[in-house]
């Protein structure tokens, strides 16, 4: 069992015009590749709602803020498809990255508002970068769906903006993080941690499930700072309370919110995010 690969938008174009002419729901679910059960819970999700499912395996050069990290990004098409042709997704489409950039091609997309502040701060154009290449997958696509996690949440938050502001016909479809046994949440970043970092790294998860409950029982954001510093996470670059809806910055716990975080342990950059109250149970025991 094999999943088929596309590599040209003519290709594409013409394999969705066939779906369409049949009257088929069509979902997309974009990723860089180097897929894990996270992207795969995507697929999954898609697949019960669509009758057809693009998934897009582009590392895409635009929301990458260091050439360094770009070149480390793991390219792992072959095993992704092998991951991918057991569920039942219908094509993958790795474009080439003249198929996407073509030479001469001058247009940027950017979102302000909900891109500002978090990750927006620390990765200066990443999000221009993102909302480029999203809104090419969608035109390229034609999806009625697509399907992001919630991991990324200030991503997900341009993402909404940008097909509302923009009049996209797509629906964005929010799926919850997707956690390890002992709580730390999927990344393709997570295979850079060192075997003492990565038995570290679930920390943060349990900092802050634990914080975001005191935070909602009054406690102070900053309160976890400490924490995060002590479980060996040397820069902690944000850890706020923003509200659900609209990303707006929260002074205090008073109506549906996210904490969000964003800390490097060593070499990596790992972020995470919980919904306010925080879940309580499992996850904070299992990563304390």
């Amino acid at each position: 069992m094999s999943i088929p690969i596309i590599r040209t938008l003519a290709d594409l174009r013409k394999t969705v015009a066939v779906w369409r002419h049949d009257g088929l729901r069509v979902a997309v679910v974009p990723t860089m590749g180097a897929l894990h059960e996270g992207h795969l819970s995507l697929v999954r999700a898609a697949l019960e709602r669509a009758d057809r499912v693009i998934v897009t395996l582009f590392v895409n050069p635009k929301q990458f803020n260091s050439p360094a990290d770009l070149a480390a990004y793991p390219r792992t098409e072959h095993e992704d498809a092998a991951k991918l042709a057991p569920l039942g997704a219908h094509v993958l489409y790795a474009p080439h990255s003249f198929e996407m950039y073509p030479e001469g091609f001058a247009t940027t997309v950017s979102v302000n508002g909900v891109s500002e502040g978090l990750c927006g701060a620390f990765r200066p154009g990443h999000f221009d970068g993102v909302a480029t290449v999203v809104a090419k997958l969608f035109l390229q696509t034609g999806a009625d769906l697509a399907f992001f996690g919630e991991k990324d949440f200030q991503q997900l938050h341009v993402i909404r903006r940008l097909a509302r502001d923009l009049d996209l016909t797509v629906e964005i479809v929010a799926c919850p993080t997707v956690r390890e046994e002992d709580g730390l949440a999927m990344s393709s970043r997570n295979a850079r941690l060192s075997p003492s970092q990565r038995q570290a790294a679930p920390k943060l998860a349990a900092i802050l499930f634990d914080a975001a409950a005191r935070i909602a029982g009054g406690a102070p954001v900053d309160e976890a700072r400490s924490a995060i510093a002590a479980a060996g996470y040397a820069r902690i670059e944000y850890l706020e309370l923003r509200a659900e809806d609209d990303l707006a910055p929260m002074e205090k716990f008073d109506r549906p919110a996210r904490l969000l975080v964003a800390a490097w342990l060593g070499e990596t950059r790992l972020i995470d995010n919980v919904g306010m109250p925080a879940l309580q149970g499992a996850i904070t025991r299992a990563a304390a």
